[in-house]
């Protein structure tokens, strides 16, 4: 059998996912649970220990299979892009009412009541999806009310098939946050976590590494003498690395250099990457 990449495919020599009987050797298959992250982010580890490096993030109100808990972790993956690790299990909630709306600005608060003066429960990142079930107003500011019994000011939403046009000024609202290595939320981005989210705004859904990224998104285009031939919305790849390009000669992205989404001349990045990393290995245009 040929080998299936892990970060796509649940599989351990124990147990695999039912639908890989056949594809892959394991002790036993089982069909997945579906259940819904519950914590504003969850962590996604390779391995079920706390020390293991963060490979990915999950966002409040996405959906997830879960194929084994132990030692306070669960198995799953995740059911938009497909990426398999391990979070806390407390992260995890029972499918209830089903998502109707998604947050479309960077950063928003739930609180407890409809009212910004009271105290508020968590802050949930851009993408995120909660569920809607009535309206109400407090000193002039429209709430949402969820059927958690929570509440966030109604124009920090849009129902779930509303999207933004452009992913290019989705990634370009996210300046200045932080560098975050496996991070996918507006409290963190790593390079390719935020080519993830952005496009994510504007209703594609994308693989989550940049390798996967590089042979998947939209098409290769031949880049040209100097980069001549890119244009705005075009992803400029590096081994381990994407960036967007959003303007002549500019790239806005998650720099690990700077340890924050950052925009930069292409052709001062391409020298500066280059003197460690090699030229880009492709652009492609989504």
């Amino acid at each position: 059998m040929s080998a299936l990449d892990r970060r796509l495919h649940a599989y351990r020599p124990d147990l695999a996912d039912a639908r890989l009987e056949g594809r892959v050797e394991a002790a036993r298959f089982v069909a997945g649970t579906p259940m819904r992250i519950g914590a504003p982010v969850a962590d996604m580890l390779a391995r079920p220990d706390p020390s293991s490096g963060v490979e990915s993030q999950l966002l409040f109100g996405l959906d997830v299979s879960v194929f084994d808990r132990g030692d306070g972790f669960a198995w799953v993956q995740a059911a938009d892009d497909g990426y398999v690790g391990y979070i806390d299990q407390p992260a995890l909630a029972t499918p209830a009412a089903d998502p109707t709306h998604h947050v479309v600005v960077p950063r928003t608060f739930v609180y407890g009541e409809p009212d910004m003066k009271r105290p508020r429960r968590v802050a949930l990142s851009m993408g995120s999806r909660v569920a809607v079930i009535g309206e109400a107003e407090t000193r002039g500011t429209r709430f949402a009310l969820l059927s958690d019994g929570g509440a966030i000011v109604a124009s920090h939403l849009a129902p779930l098939d509303v999207f933004e046009d452009d992913y290019v000024a989705v990634a370009e609202r996210f300046a200045t946050t932080p560098y975050l290595w496996g991070g996918t939320s507006a409290f963190g981005f790593d390079c390719s976590g935020l080519v993830q989210l952005a496009l994510r705004m504007t209703g594609r859904i994308v693989l989550r590494d940049t390798d996967m990224q590089a042979d998947t998104i939209g098409e290769r285009i031949d880049p040209g003498p100097e980069m001549a031939n890119v244009r705005r919305g075009d992803l400029v790849f590096w081994k381990g690395h994407v960036a967007i390009v959003d303007g002549p000669d500019s790239i806005v992205h998650a720099s690990g250099h700077a340890m924050a989404v950052t925009r930069e001349s292409l052709s001062a990045a391409v020298e500066r990457i280059g003197y460690l990393y090699g030229r880009p290995t492709c652009v492609r245009r989504p």
